[in-house]
């Protein structure tokens, strides 16, 4: 018996691992300008004149560079949130086996435990060096003579920052993956499971695509506001002056607050607000569909 039940959990993780992978692909391509509008004012300094409103910079960088522009950093991106949400989903799935009560339930406790896991796998495996060769790229567009644009200069940036330079942040990137997850994770898989009993669907049945979109914008709006110092703080030490600027994760944190204010620790908040809206129905409906689709 037990040996009949191994293929079948190597199957469904993998089955977890490429619908998490494909949802992630679709979710960062559809949404990078988001994201790259996020993280230009979260390296905005505070002496800076340059317009915070994300519509406003969004207009300024089209203009002034080209549709193109916005799509800097993309591909590494999206390479990156592909393994990010493959491994996300098949840690999430994989711990949720574990936690389970005897009727396939997950509480709302154990589902932020799940999610908790699920984000310190991704920052692990996929997020930190993504993360940190977008923000390079996104940081050298703004200097007078750009060194890391295109595949060439890709390739140069990862040989310049080595194996260290790619994990620089790493700390604050496992905070922010861990919160966010547990808090994302939790939310939707707490709702998902009310909503089934409300209805009398079981728990191994999907909700339907419009549910699945709205419970999955919900998540990723409640992830936005209680995750974002965090996420600033992550982009600030992933910056091209990180070294010279801050000592360490805790020296980011305390000289953003006190040269910058408490308020500072949500810059970016409305273009991250809305990848996530969009992102969190994205990733949930098309990885429901893909499991749908695999089984």
């Amino acid at each position: 018996m037990s040996s009949a039940q191994k293929p079948q959990k190597t199957q469904k993780g993998w089955k977890s691992f490429l619908a998490g992978a494909v949802a992630g692909a679709v979710e960062g391509t559809v949404n990078y300008p988001f994201e790259f509008t996020k993280t230009r004012l979260q390296l905005v300094p505070k002496s800076s004149t340059m317009s915070r409103n994300p519509f406003v910079l969004m207009y300024k960088v089209v203009k002034g560079q080209g549709l193109g522009a916005l799509y800097v950093g993309c591909p590494v991106f999206v390479v990156g949130n592909t393994a990010k949400a493959g491994v996300r989903f098949l840690g999430f799935d994989s711990i949720k086996k574990l936690l389970v009560d005897e009727d396939g339930k997950l509480s709302g406790p154990r589902g932020v435990v799940a999610g908790l896991g699920a984000g310190l796998m991704e920052s692990i495996f996929a997020v930190t060096p993504a993360e940190s060769l977008k923000t390079a790229m996104i940081d050298d567009r703004q200097l007078p003579h750009p060194k890391y644009q295109g595949v060439t200069g890709s390739v140069k940036l990862v040989k310049d920052l080595g194996l260290r330079g790619m994990y620089k942040g790493f700390l604050p990137v496992a905070m922010r993956q861990g919160a966010n997850q547990a808090v994302r994770m939790g939310t939707y898989s707490r709702i998902k499971g009310a909503i089934q009993q409300a209805s009398g669907t079981p728990p191994d049945q999907p909700l339907s695509t419009g549910m699945t979109f709205l419970v999955g914008a919900f998540a990723g709006l409640v992830t936005v506001y209680t995750t974002m110092p965090i996420d600033t703080v992550k982009t600030r030490m992933q910056a091209l002056d990180a070294r010279t600027r801050y000592s360490g994760t805790f020296n980011c944190f305390a000289k953003i607050f006190r040269e910058e204010g408490l308020l500072a620790f949500w810059k970016g908040a409305t273009p991250r607000l809305g990848r996530l809206l969009l992102g969190g129905g994205i990733v949930f409906t098309t990885y429901e569909k893909m499991m749908t689709v695999l089984n």
